[in-house]
C-alpha cells in the first residue's frame, strides 16, 4: 500500500490482504539497511489471522521515497504519521527488529495514546556502534554489509521454514542491503542508520515512562546486541515479558516460526484485555 507523508511516496506492505483500518492493526519496523521483506512470514501471519498489517519501508529504504531519517525520534513521528494516515481507528502494536526496536520504543513514548504495545526485537540499549563499522558504513559500504552479514547470522545453514527451500539466507541479506544502497546511492542509508542508533540516548528514559506492554525477544548467539542488554532494558519497564530463542541477530529469519509464535501469543493476549 502506497500513501502520501510529506509529499513523498510512503510504503507499507499489508501481507498480502487489503488493508482493513477497523482491525486490530500490527505494525513491523525493519532495522538498518533493510526494509519490508525481513518480516515476510509474521506479517503473512498476522494479516490472516484477524489483525492489519502495515510492515513499512522507512524513507530512504527501497520503495518509500525521500531522504533517510537521521534521528530514531524522527523515524517514530514518520511512522505513527503512516499510521493515522492509513486511517487506523485504534491504538496500535509496534513490532521492531534492531533499529526498529528503537523506533518502536519511540513511538509509544512519544505517540502513548496511539500504541497500544510494543515488540522489540534483537534490541539492546545503548546501541553503540564501532568507529569501524561506522566507518565502513560510509567509505567502504560492500565491507560493512559483509560484516553485519557475518555477525547477523549464526548459521550458515536454517531450517527453511521460511522463506522456503533453495533460499539462502546470508545471499539473500546481502542482495537486500546491496538494494538499499542502489536505489539510494548519495543518501549513505546504511550510515545514516547507524548513526542514528549510536546517537539514540533516549532509551532509559521512554523505558521507565513506558505504561503499555512491551515483549523483548533476543537471540542467545546475536553478535549485534547483546541478550544482556536488553534484559537491562526491559527490567526498567512496568510490564515487560522477555523470550530468547537460540539464534543470531536476523531471528525473523533464523527462527522464524519461534519469533511468531512469540508475537503471536503477545499480540492475542494484548487484543484480548482490552
Amino acid at each position: 500500500m502506497e500513501l502520501n507523508l510529506a509529499s513523498q511516496p510512503a510504503y507499507a506492505y499489508t501481507g498480502g490482504k487489503p488493508f482493513d483500518p477497523a482491525l486490530p492493526c500490527a505494525v513491523f519496523v525493519h532495522g538498518a539497511q533493510n526494509d519490508h521483506s525481513v518480516w515476510g512470514l509474521q506479517t503473512r501471519w498476522f494479516a490472516n489471522h484477524g489483525f492489519s498489517v502495515l510492515a513499512v519501508d522507512l524513507p530512504g529504504h527501497n520503495r518509500s521515497k525521500g531522504a533517510p531519517l537521521a534521528t530514531v525520534e524522527e523515524m517514530a513521528d514518520w511512522v505513527m504519521a503512516l499510521v493515522a494516515a492509513a486511517g487506523v481507528k485504534a491504538p496500535a502494536l509496534v513490532f521492531g527488529h534492531s533499529m526498529g526496536s528503537l523506533i518502536a520504543l519511540e513511538c509509544a513514548a512519544r505517540h502513548p495514546q496511539a500504541v497500544r504495545a510494543i515488540a522489540m526485537l534483537a534490541t539492546g540499549y545503548p546501541m553503540k556502534v564501532s568507529d569501524a563499522l561506522l566507518d565502513a558504513s560510509l567509505n567502504h559500504e560492500d565491507q560493512a554489509i559483509a560484516m553485519v552479514n557475518t555477525w547477523s547470522l549464526s548459521s550458515l545453514a536454517n531450517k527453511p521454514s521460511s522463506p522456503g527451500p533453495g533460499a539462502w539466507m546470508h545471499g539473500g541479506s546481502q542482495r537486500l542491503m546491496e538494494r538499499v544502497s542502489r536505489n539510494n546511492p548519495s543518501a549513505h542509508v546504511f550510515h545514516n542508520d547507524f548513526s542514528a542508533c549510536n546517537a539514540y540516548a533516549h532509551g532509559e528514559e521512554a523505558a521507565t515512562a513506558l505504561a503499555c506492554p512491551a515483549l523483548f525477544i533476543s537471540g542467545t548467539k546475536d553478535m549485534m546486541t547483546s541478550p544482556k542488554a536488553a534484559q537491562a532494558l526491559a527490567a526498567k519497564m512496568a510490564n515487560a515479558s522477555t523470550v530468547t530463542v537460540p539464534c543470531g541477530h536476523a531471528l525473523m529469519g533464523e527462527r522464524p516460526d519461534e519469533v511468531l509464535d512469540a508475537l503471536a501469543a503477545f499480540a492475542r493476549k494484548v487484543v484480548a484485555t482490552r
